[in-house]
């Protein structure tokens, strides 16, 4: 029985890294607006990369950002493939993750509970 490989969570961190600093610097798409990525989720067989990213601004800027990020994704995926000198690079696809929204969203409906309480 084969032992579980640590090779996905390795690549998954690196393509975290690579795509954050794509986004904090060599974005030229204006649709991408302030993007933070979150997490990536790399399959076993690693063909395929899902990178969750936080977006600030509406739910249209978002839109427009998952746009932009999807129209991005070849370029990126061949940026990967040169840096990380991979023989096949994992096609990449982009999620939005509403953790945050869901934070706030708590905390204010727990502020407004606190203050009817006074």
């Amino acid at each position: 029985m084969r032992t579980p490989s640590h090779r996905p969570e390795r690549l998954a961190e690196l393509i975290r890294h690579t795509v954050a600093g794509f986004l904090t610097g060599d974005v030229r798409d204006p649709r991408i607006g302030f993007v933070t990525v979150t997490g990536v989720e790399v399959t076993a067989d690693l063909s395929h990369a899902t990178i969750s990213v936080s977006v600030m601004g509406t739910d249209e800027e978002k839109a427009k950002s998952l746009e932009g990020l999807g129209s991005a994704a070849g370029f990126l995926r061949s940026a990967l493939s040169r840096d990380l000198r991979l023989r096949t690079s994992p096609e990449l696809h982009f999620r939005l993750d509403r953790g945050q929204e869901h934070a706030q969203r708590i905390d204010r409906v727990l502020k407004e509970l606190k203050e009817t309480d006074d």
